[in-house]
């Protein structure tokens, strides 16, 4: 069976909602201007027509649903049991800290000098 977790800033919800969340927050509305080959323009507007959408309506779906997956891949990700089962273990159980990292966290930090 597969596991999913969630990255530490995403842990109270995914990430979908988080995008929910942004675009409910905007309500003034902009513009994006394209250039476009006419190909792909006929493309657009019969896939659109398929789905008795405007041209707009197609695009900012299709666009915002891509940005979606975009994002859920930067933040989310599955592994089967046995991959799952070292990631914790090694989350669980990270390495001693070198003398490079010792170091560093005796050094005062530049705001406080």
């Amino acid at each position: 069976m597969a596991k999913t977790r969630l990255a530490p800033s995403e842990s109270s919800r995914s990430a979908a909602a988080v995008v929910a969340a942004r675009a409910s927050a905007a309500d003034a509305k902009g513009s994006i201007n394209l250039r476009i080959e006419t190909g792909t323009r006929q493309l657009i507007d019969d896939a659109a027509a398929v789905l008795g959408k405007t041209r707009t309506e197609f695009m900012v779906e299709s666009a915002r649903r891509q940005a979606v997956d975009v994002l859920l891949d930067q933040r989310l990700f599955t592994l089967d049991s046995e991959r799952y089962d070292a990631f914790m273990h090694a989350l669980d159980n990270p390495p001693a800290p070198g003398p490079k990292l010792k170091a560093l966290l005796r050094r005062t930090p530049a705001w406080q000098k």
